[in-house]
């Protein structure tokens, strides 16, 4: 592989990482808290369960970077959608990260320092939480909230049903 196709594959792959927050943003706020509120209504439930309906939208969410990654290697190689199906990838695995450990403790994880980056997404997830309904929702970003949720103190909520 030459030069110029590793740059623009790693400008793909960035690419491709920053437009998935858009498109779990608008899944989000359209799909999740709308006609699929059947799935994600048990996200903003408190319940003791290890598992969530909801966490089947990470299966759906995963198919495109799993059919990308099967066609562009075993079918015909094309490193282009590779990097298609590693960006998705990657903004999977932050997704995980941040939304599943470091605010619903999934897993117990919280990185000792806290830039304010993280507050305010923390934070703005929080605000997201605090209804339990799929209308008067807001902050549906994962990984960017706007500097609206900066928040004056903030606080990790300590267990995991207080995220809920």
């Amino acid at each position: 592989m030459d030069t110029l196709t590793i740059i623009l594959c790693a400008l793909i792959v960035i690419g491709t990482f920053l437009f998935w927050e858009f498109v779990a943003w608008f899944t989000h706020k359209y799909i999740m808290h709308g006609f699929l509120w059947i799935w994600h209504r048990s996200h903003h439930t408190v319940h003791d369960h290890a598992l969530e309906r909801n966490d089947w939208f990470a299966v759906v969410f995963s198919l495109p970077s799993i059919g990308l990654f099967y066609y562009a290697t075993l079918v015909t190689y094309n490193p282009y959608l590779i990097a298609v199906g590693l960006g998705i990838l990657c903004y999977g695995i932050f997704y995980f990260i941040f939304h599943d450990i470091i605010v619903h403790q999934r897993l117990r994880w919280r990185p000792a320092k806290r830039s304010r980056y993280l507050q305010r997404m923390i934070h703005a997830h929080y605000v997201h939480h605090a209804r339990h309904t799929k209308e008067d929702c807001e902050a549906f970003g994962f990984l960017y909230a706007p500097p609206k949720y900066e928040p004056g103190k903030f606080e990790f909520k300590k267990e995991r049903r207080e995220t809920q």
